[in-house]
């Protein structure tokens, strides 16, 4: 078994479900400087692009989306004025209104927090190979845009 690491455990790709107020105090430990925290939350919904969705799959090349989302907090906190950055991507079946991606930020101040943020999911969302599969009543649609 891999050993965790407080670095390691900031950046994630994960099977198993995760809890949001655990995520955001490994975050609040990381600085008492930290005076505000962004966090992004993305769920599988019910309904896309017109149709309903009963879950979604998530696949992900192995070693390479960890890469890419370890380059994004890289960048994240060389290019914002932030603290720490935490992001977490699950893959494996995720059934409507489950976790699916969690994005925190923490910051001196909550406006570069909530730059930080949006342009880590904007970033996420352009280049992490994890692929999105769509069960829906007629049939699994693969999900090629990333809006």
């Amino acid at each position: 078994m891999a050993v965790h690491t407080e670095e390691t455990m900031l950046v994630r790709v994960q099977r198993e479900n995760f809890s949001i107020d655990e995520e955001i105090d490994r975050v609040r430990r990381r600085s008492t400087r930290i005076g505000g925290i962004v966090t992004f939350l993305g769920t599988a919904r019910d309904r896309s692009r017109g149709r309903d969705v009963s879950s979604i799959t998530f696949e992900h090349y192995e070693g390479m989306a960890q890469k890419k989302l370890r380059e994004i907090r890289t960048r994240a906190l060389e290019r914002f004025n932030v603290i720490e950055v935490l992001i977490l991507h699950r893959y494996g079946n995720i059934e409507v209104g489950e976790n699916i991606v969690l994005i925190v930020v923490g910051a001196e101040h909550r406006v570069d927090a909530f730059q930080a943020c949006q342009w880590c999911i904007d970033e996420l969302k352009q280049i992490t190979p994890i692929w999105k599969l769509e069960h829906t009543p007629e049939g699994e649609v693969w999900v090629e845009e990333h809006p």
